[in-house]
């Protein structure tokens, strides 16, 4: 625990940045398990999720990387007020919809595509912006804790919103509400900072080709490709899960409220893959190969749980698998670029997993319609299993003293020694 937390130890803005991003990302939670649950109603279609998923993360996909390019220019603190600020606006305008009786599946549509549009921007100067909470040495901690408070404010969104719908019987106006409010927790932690503690990077000057030039950093850098690559496939087919689950709650498990408390509990496994992956000084292709095994196996188990209970108990296992290969993944990059770039690599490691959600939840959707629930989130765990794989693979090319058996043996989680080249980095 003293190595996981390492990053905050004294650091009065690294405090301060992370309880405000904590109690934001809570009620962000809420109204996602909200909205959700409102489509569901509304349509009774995977597909309909899948739409909207498409909708909130298209943006990404298309600006993601140039807004990484703008975060490398200016000032990501000032960057990310506007852009918290913009997202509290597009908050308030839901509730203030649903409240009127107003919130169609049209309306939620147009205010997702707007969400979309805004974390184009803000992703990248936030997640940017952590690095210059701490010192050099301290990146990787601060970059998985960044981690670990996001997924681990899924552990009371969802709940909190399951208890209020299901248990306390409150509309849905009341969490959009909430949300909204969150946003002054963030948006007060970065206006009260210490300016004078940070550790900004040299600021990229105007002009060039700031995009094309972190594409061929990421191209000619043998690390950075190949996990790029196999990240991309993994969030394209291994992250859908959330498209299905209400449809889920709803044929299978027998309540809708499962779907929040089944969320709640692969947020529980979140929270620890990315507390492990912060506790580890140096991040390894081995770790992240390990924790994309687990997350595609349990996966699977996912996928045909056939009751809430069974769920609930399988879920932690591919939270701890998720979270660990996604902050595995943030580490490895800000490991391996040099500080006035980083921006414009955590904007294409954003791209490739959230922009990846319009081709994967649609079709993930479309499956689950068409073939079955079970098989929509299985044939993704099939697809991140061969990635994974493939993974190692290209690390024993790098390593051919290193054998397959004793790679693949870790891969299953089995104790035994490696190579030293791999225990720190292929």
């Amino acid at each position: 625990m003293s190595s996981t937390f390492r990053a905050v130890r004294g650091n009065r803005n690294a405090q301060l940045f992370f309880t405000g991003l904590a109690v934001s990302n809570i009620g962000t939670w809420v109204q996602f398990t909200a909205i959700a649950i409102v489509v569901d109603r509304l349509t009774g279609k995977a597909t309909a999720i899948g739409v909207l998923t498409a909708l909130q993360f298209a943006p990404m996909l298309f600006f993601g990387a140039w807004g990484g390019a703008v975060s490398d220019r200016v000032d990501r603190r000032k960057m990310a007020i506007v852009t918290q600020s913009l997202l509290a606006v597009q908050a308030a305008a839901i509730a203030v919809l649903d409240i009127a009786g107003g919130l169609t599946i049209g309306a939620i549509y147009v205010l997702t595509l707007a969400l979309g549009l805004i974390n184009a921007l803000d992703n990248p100067a936030r997640r940017g912006f952590v690095t210059e909470l701490v010192p050099e040495h301290q990146i990787a901690s601060a970059v998985s804790l960044n981690t670990a408070v996001m997924t681990g404010s899924r552990i009371f969104g969802p709940a909190l919103a399951a208890i209020l719908i299901d248990q306390v019987g409150l509309d849905t106006q009341w969490l959009f509400t909430a949300n909204a409010v969150s946003f002054a927790a963030i948006i007060a932690s970065l206006a009260m900072l210490d300016t004078t503690a940070l550790h900004p990077p040299p600021r990229v000057g105007r002009g060039g080709t700031p995009v094309r030039d972190g594409l061929r950093y990421v191209r000619r850098t043998p690390i950075l490709w190949a996990t790029f690559i196999v990240f991309t496939i993994v969030s394209t087919f291994g992250f859908n899960y959330n498209v299905v689950m209400p449809r889920m709650a709803n044929e299978i498990w027998g309540n809708e409220a499962w779907f929040g408390w089944v969320l709640t509990s692969i947020s529980v496994g979140s929270l620890l893959g990315s507390l492990a992956t912060a506790a580890r000084e140096r991040v390894s292709l081995r770790w992240m190969a390990a924790m994309g095994a687990v997350l595609g196996i349990a996966q699977i188990g996912l996928a045909w749980a056939p009751s809430g209970v069974v769920a609930i108990l399988v879920a932690p296992i591919m939270g701890l698998g998720g979270a660990g290969f996604v902050a595995a993944m943030n580490s490895i990059t800000q490991q391996e670029c040099p500080p006035d770039m980083r921006g414009r690599i955590l904007a294409l490691t954003a791209v490739a997993f959230l922009g990846s959600y319009p081709i994967g939840g649609p079709l993930t959707g479309v499956v689950a319609d068409t073939v079955g629930l079970p098989w929509s989130i299985t044939f993704g765990a099939v697809i991140s299993l061969v990635a994974v794989v493939g993974l190692v693979w290209w690390a024993l090319g790098r390593h051919p003293a290193d054998s397959r058996y004793v790679v693949l043996r870790t891969l299953l989680g089995a104790s035994t020694a490696v190579a030293p080249s791999t225990t720190e980095r292929p």
